[in-house]
């Protein structure tokens, strides 16, 4: 998966996990294992980031005789979720679309074949076809060739 797009749908599970209430790290991992492998060292950052954007915020609890960090979803990060959600139906449509022209055969290659006569070329695009006159190139440089030479004669 393109990590980009990754990292943006990450961020929206995390919040969707802290939708159910207060988390810390090891249990945030843990929730999200049900969709998607994450490490810490993944994590951590999504979190950082989260909260420097005003989706999550922190607060420390002592558990077992040690501090721990929670993290709590906050309304910008419940507005992000809604806006995830609200996304899907375009990015549904997107993904099928992407399926369906994947999924039919190239109608017709483009190829170029070589002209019949000197004056005309057929280009195959689709399916119509076009003729036309030799480049007008080709043309002058023959014409400019054949100048000089009489040029030459006299």
């Amino acid at each position: 998966m393109d990590v980009q797009r990754k990292k943006g749908i990450l961020e929206v599970c995390v919040l969707a996990v802290l939708k159910k209430g207060p988390s810390y790290g090891y249990l945030i991992i843990r929730e999200l294992e049900r969709c998607v492998d994450i490490s810490e060292s993944t994590l951590y950052p999504i979190l950082k980031r989260l909260e420097q954007g005003g989706s999550l915020e922190t607060y420390r609890m002592e558990y077992n005789g040690r501090m721990r960090k929670y993290y709590r979803l906050t309304q910008g990060g419940q507005r992000k979720i809604d806006a995830f959600l609200g996304e899907w139906d375009e990015l549904r449509t997107m993904y099928q679309f992407v399926a369906e022209q994947n999924a039919k055969e190239p109608e017709v290659e483009i190829a170029e074949q070589k002209p019949a006569d000197a004056e005309s070329k057929t280009i195959e695009t689709g399916t119509q076809e076009y003729a036309r006159e030799a480049d007008a190139t080709e043309s002058d440089e023959s014409s400019a060739g054949e100048d000089r030479e009489k040029g030459e004669e006299e």
